[in-house]
């Protein structure tokens, strides 16, 4: 029920004239084809659109989040949604910049086919008047023959535009090169296109920019094909402060399943949001309107260091991706970590799941604080650790220890303990039965 509340509360912003209007404000818009003849098709009634997701992973992340939420503004502006999670693509992968993908077994790939379904029907509507539906390209790519691929779809490509592609050529000027394998994907994902133009009417596909290459895959084999014009919207890449973008293939990515990035990494992570990035962060993964995203650039410009942008940013995203409860119980364990929350009125479930996500160790009833900020890394040695105590600078569930003989124990009841040196660095302490 928590999800089809959250979806039920969404809406898109009414001081906007055009559905374009608002995801261009956004933001959402980095590159797109005729935009003129887009907007009136889209004036014109509802249209069907999809977007593809390839299960190389056993979850969507923050790069994903981005095309869920374009895809849930089109929803709510009247359109039809084909969320595509690509059984067949994801046994190949799309080439990445620098190496080969490792091929995961069909197995591993259809568990997480499931597992990636699920995950969008958090953020895209599967009810109502204009219901989101799930497909997958397996179903019209597995009966293909070899010979039938190269005669029916194969023939309308040239392989001079193929090596063209940005992801191609990349690959090609590295020391890896590319395999027949992945050089392949644009035509797979092309055929998907085409498919669903055939099946589904569908007219309009969303990605990534740094797919472009593979979108026009699709738009140029329908117009070959079908002798149809049919369109593309590319959101821009959401990067970092150092310019990388966000993704799995960074090695820092934020997972959309709580079992690999928890509620409270989810809450820190927007909560670390530079004041320069907040309001695009707001504008991007927020239903806030602009007239409220207005008021919180004040706030980033006359009262910074109170953080309201990025305390609202990251409540309203860990809500969107998790719930509202596990929201507000992330915000709550952060105030009590690191601001003047009581660490005594947070759920045994809540402080645990935020001490996870620090140094910790497991103790089986007490542990000395000397050892105790030894083992977690806080201090390096021994005496390091006793000249932390003897300056007042280490503290156990924020009562300061004053005794280098002093003990870490379950004074919260909670089978957890939170140890600090000094305000910023905190470790965890569990207590196993």
């Amino acid at each position: 029920m928590a999800t089809q509340e959250t979806l039920a509360a969404q809406r898109n912003d009414d001081s906007f004239d055009h559905i374009i209007d608002e995801l261009k404000w956004r933001g959402l818009v980095a590159l797109s084809t005729d935009e003129q003849s887009l907007r009136e098709q889209l004036s014109l009634g509802a249209i069907t659109y999809y977007c593809g997701f390839d299960p190389t992973a056993p979850s969507l992340h923050l790069g994903n989040l981005v095309q869920l939420l374009t895809m849930r503004r089109l929803q709510l502006a009247g359109h039809n949604p084909l969320a595509l999670v690509g059984g067949a693509t994801g046994l190949i992968g799309d080439p990445k910049p620098t190496a080969e993908r490792t091929l995961n077994d069909r197995e591993t790939v259809a568990a997480w086919v499931e597992k990636l379904a699920n995950q969008t029907r958090r953020f895209l509507d599967y009810s109502g008047s204009n219901p989101a539906r799930l497909v997958n390209n397996l179903d019209w790519t597995q009966n293909y023959s070899a010979l039938d691929f190269l005669r029916d779809v194969g023939k309308h490509y040239r392989v001079g535009k193929m090596l063209s592609k940005d992801a191609v050529s990349a690959r090609l000027n590295s020391d890896s090169g590319i395999s027949y394998t992945e050089f392949s994907y644009q035509i797979l994902q092309g055929l998907d296109f085409l498919e669903l133009y055939r099946r589904y009417d569908c007219v309009m596909q969303t990605g990534g920019s740094d797919q472009w290459g593979n979108l026009t895959s699709g738009t140029d084999l329908i117009h070959r094909v079908e002798g149809k014009s049919v369109h593309l919207i590319a959101t821009p890449l959401i990067t970092n402060s150092d310019g990388k973008k966000f993704g799995k293939s960074e090695g820092n990515a934020i997972w959309l399943d709580g079992e690999l990035t928890s509620p409270y990494a989810m809450y820190q992570f927007w909560l670390n949001t530079d004041d320069a990035d907040v309001i695009d962060r707001l504008k991007v993964f927020t239903f806030l309107t602009r007239a409220e995203i207005s008021r919180y650039e004040d706030f980033v410009r006359d009262e910074p260091f109170k953080r309201e942008a990025q305390r609202r940013l990251a409540l309203e995203v860990t809500e969107l991706v998790h719930s509202k409860s596990d929201a507000e119980a992330a915000r709550d364990a952060s105030l009590a970590l690191f601001g003047s929350g009581e660490l005594a009125e947070l759920k045994e479930s809540a402080l645990r799941g935020a001490l996870a996500e620090l140094p910790n160790i497991e103790v089986r009833t007490s542990i000395s604080v000397v050892d105790a900020l030894v083992a977690t890394g806080l201090c390096e040695s021994k005496s390091e650790a006793r000249r932390a105590i003897a300056q007042g600078g280490v503290s156990v569930n924020k009562v300061k220890v004053d005794t280098e003989e002093s003990e870490v124990t379950d004074s919260l009841g909670k089978n957890a303990a939170v140890l600090a040196r000094g305000k910023k660095s905190l470790a965890g302490v569990f207590f196993v039965k």
